[in-house]
C-alpha cells in the first residue's frame, strides 16, 4: 500500500510530502496540473520516463521518493529478496536528479536500474491515466490477474517449480552430450588399454623374476664352467683340493702328543672350516644340477621382457610401476561410466518429469480455460455498467509456438476487446481510448478486486466523458473496490468524490515568483465545500451545499464491500 509521497525542488513544487490513507481516496482540484503532476511525479519514482518539460527541475538537488507498506505483498517480497534490496515491512523508491537533469533510481538506498523500479512497481501499484496502463500494457500481468482469479497460486507455482526442474535436467543432459563424444572416445581407449593389460596378464613382481631369470640364463655357459672348477677345488675328487689339505692339517695337530694351548683353538678353526667347505662342496653339486644352457628358454623370457617394457612405455611408467598405473586407468573408466549412466538416468528423469509438468500444466489450462469465461462474463457486465454496454472483452489462451516447458505453463493469456458490435477483438492498446481504457480497468480491478495482489490501484479521470448515474455507478464501485485494496481516484465529478473514504484537494498556487502546488487531506466542513464547488461552480449557495450534504449522506449509506 502506497502510504507517502516526497517531492522535493521542482518548478511547480518546492517541498511536498504526502500522506495516502487506506481505502478510496479522491483527488479533486480547480486545475488539472496540480494533479497531473503529483500523478507523473508518482509514476517517474515508480521507474517512468521522466518528463523535464512537465517535472521542471530547479537549481541544485532535487528527488522524488515513495513510501510502501508491503507486509502483506509477497511477490514483492520475495523480489526484493532475490535482489538483495533489503527490506522490513516498508519498502521506499527513491528518484535523484541532478543539475544536469540526470536522474539515478534506489530501492531501499541501495541504487537500482529503471528496468528494476518497474519491475518491482508492477507489484505495489498500478496506475492507469491517459499515458501509463501499467497492468493492461504489460502482457505478464495479463496472466497475474487471471491466476489471481482463478485462485491458481499453488499449481501456478507447482507448474514452475517442475519446469525449473527441467531445466536444471536439461542443461546437465546437454553439457553431458556436449563431451559425449569425447567421453566415448575416451572409454574406448581406456577399454582398449585394460583389456590389453588384462591379456597381458602380467603377475606381481613378474618382471624382477623375469629380469632376474635373464641374467641366469644369459650367463649360464660361464656359471657352468666356473661352478665345476669350484668343484674340483672343493671337492674330493681331484689332488690337492682344499678338503683334503684340511683334513691333512687336522690330521697333524690330532697327531702331536703334546698339544699346547695356543694350537688348540687354530684345530677348532680348522675344524670348522673343513665342515663349511665340505657344505660348500654340497651347495655347488646342487646348483649344478640346476644350472643348464637353454637358449630358447631364454629367448622366451627375453620376449616377455620385450612385451612387458612395450606396455611400460605406452603408459610413461617403468615396468613395475604398471600396476599402480593400470589401477588409476580403471577408476577412470568406472567414473567415465558412471557419466554414461547418468545420462540414461537423466534422460529418463527428463521424460518423467516432462510427463509431470504436461499433466500439471494441463491441468493448470483447464482451470484458466473456465476461470477465463466466467472472468471474462463478469468484467462485461461491469462494461455495461460503466456505458460501455457495446464493448465486448474476451481473454484468450494463445498456446506457445516452442515445445519447452515455460514455466508460466502452456499458453499467454491475451485480453482482447471489442468496443462495438461486430468489431473483431483486438489488443487493448490498440483499440480504447485513454478515457475507456481506464473503465476497463476499472471493471477489471472489480471483477479482480477479491483476488487480487496489486495492493494500490490509481485512476486519473476514469469518469472521462460520462456523469449522472454512470458516475454514480462508477464512484460506489471505487469505494467497494477501496474495500479490498487502497484506490486513489483523480476526479473532476462530485458523484465519484462523495464516495470517497478520504478526499484529498490540489491546488496550484502562482507567486510573483513562483508557482506551488499543494495537497490538503480535506475534513468534514472542507469535502462539503469542495463537493459543493464541483457541483456549483465559483457561485456556491445554500441550496448547493445541501445538495453536497445530500450526496455525501447518500454515499455513506453504500455498503463498502464487493460481492
Amino acid at each position: 500500500m502506497l502510504t507517502s509521497l516526497n517531492i522535493y525542488n521542482f518548478s511547480l513544487i518546492e517541498h511536498l510530502e504526502i500522506e495516502f490513507l487506506s481505502g478510496s481516496s479522491a483527488i479533486s482540484g480547480r486545475t488539472g496540473a496540480g494533479k497531473s503532476i503529483i500523478l507523473d511525479a508518482l509514476a517517474m519514482t515508480l521507474g517512468g520516463r521522466a518528463d523535464i518539460h512537465t517535472m521542471d527541475l530547479t537549481k541544485g538537488h532535487s528527488e522524488i521518493s515513495a513510501s510502501f507498506d508491503i507486509t502483506k505483498i509477497n511477490r514483492a517480497t520475495n523480489w526484493l529478496r532475490e535482489e538483495q534490496f533489503l527490506s522490513d515491512d516498508d519498502c521506499v523508491l527513491r528518484r535523484v536528479f541532478t543539475e544536469e537533469k540526470r536522474s539515478r533510481g534506489y530501492i531501499n538506498g541501495r541504487a537500482c536500474t529503471m528496468q528494476q523500479l518497474q519491475k518491482l512497481s508492477g507489484f505495489l501499484i498500478d496506475i492507469h491515466n491517459q499515458h501509463e496502463h501499467q497492468t493492461l500494457m504489460r502482457q505478464e500481468n495479463y496472466r497475474f490477474l487471471l491466476d489471481d482469479y482463478a485462485g491458481a497460486a499453488p499449481i501456478c507455482s507447482e507448474v514452475n517449480k517442475i519446469a525449473t526442474e527441467l531445466g536444471q535436467i536439461q542443461k546437465e543432459i546437454e553439457s553431458l552430450e556436449n563431451n559425449s563424444n569425447k567421453i566415448s572416445e575416451r572409454l574406448n581407449f581406456l577399454r582398449f588399454q585394460i583389456e590389453e593389460w588384462e591379456n597381458l596378464a602380467v603377475g606381481p613382481d613378474e618382471f624382477d623374476k623375469l629380469e632376474e631369470e635373464q641374467k641366469l640364463l644369459s650367463n649360464s655357459e660361464h656359471l657352468l664352467l666356473q661352478s665345476h672348477h669350484l668343484l674340483n677345488l672343493c671337492g674330493p675328487n681331484t689332488s690337492n683340493n682344499i678338503r683334503d689339505s684340511l683334513s691333512e692339517a687336522l690330521s697333524i695337530l690330532k697327531e702331536l702328543s703334546y698339544l699346547p694351548k695356543s694350537l688348540e683353538n687354530v684345530l677348532d678353526l680348522l675344524n670348522s672350516c673343513l665342515i663349511q667347505v665340505e657344505e660348500a662342496t654340497y651347495e655347488i653339486k646342487i646348483a649344478l644340477e640346476t644350472l643348464n644352457s637353454d637358449p630358447q628358454k631364454l629367448a622366451e623370457v627375453n620376449e616377455r621382457i620385450a612385451e612387458i617394457f612395450q606396455l611400460s612405455r605406452k603408459h610413461r611408467v617403468p615396468p613395475n610401476q604398471l600396476d599402480a598405473a593400470i589401477l588409476i586407468l580403471k577408476d577412470e573408466f568406472k567414473n567415465l561410466e558412471r557419466s554414461e549412466q547418468r545420462m540414461k538416468m537423466l534422460k529418463k528423469r527428463h521424460e518423467t518429469t516432462t510427463n509431470r509438468y504436461n499433466d500439471r500444466a494441463q491441468k493448470l489450462s483447464n482451470i484458466r480455460q473456465l476461470a477465463a469465461k466466467k472472468m471474462a462474463c463478469e468484467i462485461n457486465l461491469q462494461l455495461a455498467q460503466l456505458e460501455m454496454k457495446e464493448s465486448e472483452l474476451m481473454i484468450k489462451l494463445v498456446p506457445r509456438n516452442d515445445s519447452s516447458c515455460h514455466p508460466t505453463g502452456l499458453e499467454r493469456i491475451e485480453f482482447l476487446i471489442s468496443t462495438n458490435y461486430g468489431q473483431r477483438h483486438q489488443h487493448l492498446y490498440k483499440v480504447v481510448s485513454g478515457g475507456e481504457l481506464s473503465r476497463v480497468s476499472l471493471a477489471i480491478q472489480i471483477v479482480a478486486g477479491k483476488s487480487s495482489k496489486i495492493p494500490t490501484l490509481i485512476l486519473d479521470e476514469v469518469d472521462v466523458g460520462i456523469g449522472g448515474a454512470t458516475a454514480e455507478i462508477i464512484g460506489q464501485l471505487l469505494k467497494k473496490l477501496g474495500s479490498m485494496s487502497q484506490v486513489i481516484t483523480i476526479t473532476h465529478l462530485p458523484q465519484v468524490a462523495s464516495h470517497a473514504k478520504n478526499h484529498y484537494l490540489a491546488e496550484k498556487q502562482v507567486y510573483p515568483e513562483k508557482t506551488s502546488t499543494t495537497l490538503t487531506l480535506l475534513n468534514k466542513e472542507d469535502r462539503v465545500e469542495e463537493i459543493s464547488r464541483m457541483l456549483g461552480g465559483i457561485n456556491i449557495t445554500e441550496k448547493t451545499r445541501g445538495h453536497a450534504h445530500e450526496m455525501l449522506a447518500l454515499a455513506q449509506m453504500v455498503k463498502p464491500t464487493l460481492r
